[in-house]
């Protein structure tokens, strides 16, 4: 026992250490541009996207703040709006969507690049899902009808206040104890999983959630081998997912392809129980911010395992896995 947990210690140490050597240069980077007025000058730029997609252009801050901070960020901007929006259900699902594909981006596709996927595909995939996406609904809803209802958004207005940010040195001390806390609950968040991970493996569940799993991977392309850490991070999270991908990268020298493809999927459908009850919690509709985004997700990721079957150290593989 004694053993065990000296070496849970010494691997999410491991883990941790490389996910701080990617996060925290990042989120310093961002917490500066943030402070120098870079979101608000990124909104500016995404007004016109916004027009274009239906929406309103206080939709670029909002976000602009999501895909620059993160989604807490963006709903901080929600409330500090909140007195000036006038949205309807289906603008206001588009944009939530558009949050859930693509939200802080500088740390998560960090990770994402140091898990072994490109940085820049990966990004150019959960922004162009976003902006798609969000265009296919609120044109849906403009042909049809569906969604056109008002959002009422008069019970934010009352925190704004409550929100509203310090600047200055407050402001950094604020963002500093923000920082340790989220270290200390990733830190700890790991050690869970990687318990979970093991508990799941010695107990033969890790297989039969494999087996159960191999329809979609079929159709999707990845390999059932990162199956289980790919299940985690659509679950949990693509901080949590990326880092144990890293670890079974290093053990297991997957292929590009199979990186790729379950770093691809993790970038666009992660998190699917928190940040999607966040959204919802706004008032977003379940069918646009759940079920449409994951069935998207899949089309993706399908047509991409397709294209990059010249990738084809894999592709033998592949088709054992698909005849057993």
């Amino acid at each position: 026992m004694h053993r065990y947990a000296f070496d849970l210690i010494n691997r999410s140490q491991k883990l941790f250490i490389t996910l701080i050597k990617v996060m925290l240069p990042v989120m310093v980077i961002v917490r500066i541009a943030e402070e120098f007025g870079a979101v608000e000058l990124v909104s500016n730029w995404l007004a016109p996207v916004m027009a274009l997609i239906g929406l309103p252009p206080e939709a670029g801050l909002i976000w602009a703040t999501c895909v620059l901070v993160s989604m807490y960020g963006a709903v901080g901007a929600f409330i500090g709006l909140a007195a000036h929006l006038d949205m309807t259900a289906a603008q206001l699902s588009a944009l939530c969507a558009m949050m859930l594909f693509a939200h802080g981006l500088p740390v998560e596709q960090a990770i994402v690049k140091r898990a072994g996927a490109s940085f820049w595909a990966t990004t150019a995939l959960r922004v162009g899902a976003a902006i798609g996406y969000a265009a296919l609904v609120t044109w849906l809803s403009d042909l049809t009808g569906w969604l056109s209802e008002p959002v009422d958004f008069s019970w934010m207005v009352g925190s704004e206040a409550a929100t509203a940010a310090t600047s200055g040195l407050a402001a950094w001390m604020d963002w500093s104890i923000q920082v340790v806390k989220s270290l200390v609950v990733t830190f700890g968040v790991i050690v869970g999983l990687l318990i979970l991970l093991d508990i799941l493996e010695k107990t033969g569940i890790t297989a039969r959630i494999t087996q159960a799993m191999m329809p979609v991977l079929r159709i999707s392309g990845i390999s059932r081998d990162v199956a289980p850490v790919t299940t985690i991070g659509v679950l949990l999270g693509i901080t949590y997912g990326g880092a144990l991908i890293i670890d079974e990268a290093r053990k297991n020298n997957y292929p590009k392809r199979t990186l790729f493809l379950s770093l691809s999927w993790l970038s666009l459908s992660h998190s699917l129980i928190e940040d999607t009850a966040i959204m919802l919690a706004l008032g977003a509709d379940i069918w646009v911010v759940l079920v449409g985004r994951v069935i998207l997700t899949l089309i993706i990721i399908a047509l991409l395992a397709r294209l990059t079957l010249r990738w084809a150290p894999e592709r033998a593989q592949l088709a054992t896995e698909s005849a057993e």
